[in-house]
């Protein structure tokens, strides 16, 4: 294996410049870095890492903890954290609490324990727990998708109730005056936010929402199937449905094909995230796009930035949604309903 030495003696500089091109911690000329870059590329060097961590007490490595990897729209912000890593030159370690809040901290306890740099956070709804454990153990960190408040926090978040908002607004405005709501988790303010935005939403447009059109489910596609099955047993059943993700919408697309009825003809459907399945299911789903991507991406960005300077104030963003207009509604308008 080469050393540091190889890579020097071949390029004809000394130790301490094949040293400043690693770690960029001096201008180096650009003719004498191009020769380093070209000793280490042919003597295949790497720099030893765990040297430089134990030099400088970090790992280049980010901790990100998922609630459930198994939910198309968290693999799609975990790989807007692995680009933006892979471009800053971090490496990740993923913890995947799959919904329950030990698991979470048990997670959290294991990241700390292999010394990363800093942590991103999506948390199960157990935030303030770990939000304390990465305060004892003083670990920089993100919160993602999950909003505190707090003022001395980092976060990154959608505009879920303006998600909520536009997809009730699209409903009221094809004519639609009964429409089900399927909601996520009401502790996850993403799903209370987006259930507020449809209560809001009903009441400007003067209808007071039903109560019998409100069911809870869990973001999982079987409680959306489950939630829509008890809809549709109403005396009164909903003539459109926002669930308050894509998962839950697809659960509940199967309980309308299950009794006999269609969508669009029969009900409207509507979901949330925009998760690559809902271009290629039958019919093609209309739902709120988060830029989840972009989220995650920007989350290892503000925690890059907050490792090197550690005095920078805490920030809050909140990213804008969009409604993406497909196949899943009809109007109602000069129909008979």
């Amino acid at each position: 294996m080469a050393t540091i030495r190889d890579v020097a003696r071949r390029a004809g500089v000394s130790v301490s410049t094949v040293s400043h091109v690693i770690n960029g911690t001096r201008v180096v000329l650009p003719e004498t870095k191009s020769r380093v870059l070209e000793a280490m590329q042919a003597l295949n060097y790497t720099p030893n890492r765990l040297a430089r961590s134990l030099r400088n007490r970090q790992t280049a490595t980010i901790g990100v903890l998922l609630p459930n990897s198994a939910n198309p729209y968290f693999a799609e912000v975990l790989l807007g954290i692995e680009t933006a890593c892979f471009d800053l030159g971090y490496n990740v370690i993923i913890g995947n609490a799959i919904d329950d809040p030990e698991r979470e901290q048990l997670y959290l306890k294991v990241l700390l324990s292999r010394q990363v740099d800093g942590v991103i956070l999506i948390s199960t709804g157990a935030y303030q727990e770990s939000l304390e454990l990465l305060r004892a153990y003083n670990t920089p960190f993100v919160l993602v998708d999950r909003a505190s408040m707090l003022p001395d926090s980092d976060e990154i978040v959608t505009d879920n109730y303006v998600g909520g908002a536009l997809a009730t607004r699209y409903l009221l405005d094809l004519g639609h005056t009964r429409i089900g709501c399927i909601t996520g988790p009401s502790t996850l303010t993403p799903s209370a936010d987006r259930v507020t935005g449809y209560y809001d939403t009903l009441r400007s447009a003067g209808i007071t929402p039903d109560p019998a059109l409100i069911l809870a489910g869990d973001f999982q596609p079987e409680s959306g199937y489950a939630a829509c099955q008890k809809l549709l047993r109403l005396k009164d059943p909903p003539t459109a449905i926002f669930a308050c993700n894509d998962l839950m919408a697809i659960g509940a697309l199967r309980a309308i094909h299950e009794a006999g009825a269609s969508v669009p003809d029969d009900i409207s459907l509507v979901g949330y995230d925009d998760i690559p399945l809902a271009s290629f299911i039958v019919p093609t789903l209309t739902t709120v796009a988060q830029p989840s991507r972009e989220l995650g991406q920007m989350a290892v960005r503000r925690l890059v930035q907050r490792l090197q300077n550690p005095e920078l104030p805490a920030e809050r963003s909140v990213l804008p949604v969009s409604l993406v207009v497909r196949d899943s509604c009809r109007s109602l308008i000069g129909a008979s309903v």
